[in-house]
C-alpha cells in the first residue's frame, strides 16, 4: 500500500500530498480574500506541507500565508525558497546566491512568516556566479544559528546534488517533474537512494493531462479526472515524491487532494508508465 506520509530529513513528518501557494493572488480586496480562503481550506482538509518562495511577489506570498494561517497548527510545515532577487537597476528578477542576499532573504522570510525558525528552507536555484560552497555555507551557518531547520535545493542535476551533499545534509529537492515530463528521473532516483524528499513542481502538465488519451482513458475507468490520475500516479511512482499542486480555487483544491484516495490498478499504472517522456 502507498504510504500517505513522509519524514523530511528523517524526522519531519508531513502528508505527502501538499499545496503550492505560488499562484495565489496577493492583491487587495476580493482576490486576497479568495486566496486566504483557499489557504485555510487546504489546512482544513489536512494539508501539512505548503510551499512558497521569496520570488512569489517578493515575499508577498509569504505574508499572505501568515495572514491566513498564523498561528500555525503544530503539524503544518510552510517551506520557502531564497536565492532569486530583483535587480535594483533593471527591476528584473535573476539568480542571486551571494551570502548577504541569502541571509537577508531568510531574515525577511522569518519576519513575514512570523516564525523564529524555518523548518525547511530551499535554495531556489544554484547561482553559477557565486561559489556553491559560499551559497550552501551561508545556509549552513543560518542552520547552526537556529534560523533554519533543514536545507533543500531546487532545479539541480545529479552532479549538483552530489556536490551539495559534500557540504550540507540535503533534506529535499524541488525539480520540475510530472507524468508527461520525466527529464529529472535520474535526480528522483538519486533522492530515492538517499531518502531525500522530492517535491515536483508543476506536478500536473498544464492542459496536457486531459488531452492525453491514455490518461483520459484511465480517468474514465476509475471515475476520476485526468488531473487526479496524474497526481495519483506520482504518489505511487516513488515513496519520496511529495507533490505540491497549486490552484486559486477551492473546488480544484478539493479535487486535487482527493487524488490521495485514488487506487490505480497495476495494469493501469503500467499503461501510464509507458507514456512517452517529454523534455
Amino acid at each position: 500500500m502507498t504510504s500517505t506520509t513522509f519524514h523530511i530529513g528523517g524526522d519531519l513528518g508531513v502528508l505527502r500530498l501538499g499545496f503550492g501557494a505560488m499562484h495565489l493572488p496577493t492583491g487587495p480586496a476580493v482576490d486576497r480574500q479568495a486566496s486566504l480562503a483557499v489557504a485555510r481550506r487546504a489546512v482544513e482538509l489536512g494539508v501539512t506541507l505548503i510551499d512558497t518562495a521569496h520570488l512569489y511577489g517578493g515575499g508577498a506570498n509569504e505574508e499572505l500565508l501568515a495572514q491566513a494561517l498564523h498561528p500555525y497548527p503544530d503539524e503544518l510545515l510552510i517551506t520557502t525558497k531564497v536565492g532569486v532577487a530583483r535587480s535594483a537597476s533593471s527591476g528584473e528578477w535573476g539568480l542571486d546566491g551571494r551570502p548577504a542576499v541569502l541571509r537577508a532573504q531568510v531574515e525577511q522570510a522569518l519576519r513575514r512568516l512570523r516564525v523564529e525558525r524555518i523548518e525547511l528552507l530551499q535554495l531556489h536555484r544554484i547561482d553559477p556566479e557565486t561559489p556553491l560552497a559560499d551559497q550552501l555555507g551561508t545556509l549552513r551557518d543560518l542552520q547552526t544559528e537556529g534560523k533554519i531547520g533543514r536545507i533543500g535545493l531546487s532545479e539541480v542535476t545529479v552532479t549538483e546534488l552530489d556536490q551539495a551533499r559534500e557540504i550540507i545534509d540535503v533534506a529535499s529537492v524541488q525539480n520540475r517533474y510530472n507524468l508527461l515530463d520525466r527529464e529529472h528521473e535520474p535526480v528522483l532516483t538519486a533522492c530515492e537512494a538517499a531518502g531525500i524528499a522530492f517535491l515536483p513542481w508543476r506536478p500536473v502538465a498544464a492542459g496536457a493531462s486531459g488531452a492525453q488519451v491514455e490518461i483520459a482513458s484511465v480517468a474514465a475507468e476509475i471515475g476520476a479526472t485526468p488531473t487526479q490520475v496524474a497526481l495519483a500516479w506520482l504518489l505511487g511512482h516513488s515513496p519520496v515524491i511529495l507533490p505540491i499542486p497549486g490552484t486559486t480555487r477551492i473546488d480544484h483544491l478539493e479535487e486535487n487532494l482527493a487524488a490521495a484516495d485514488l487506487h490505480l490498478l497495476p495494469a493501469q499504472r503500467e499503461r501510464l508508465d509507458r507514456l512517452p517522456e517529454q523534455a
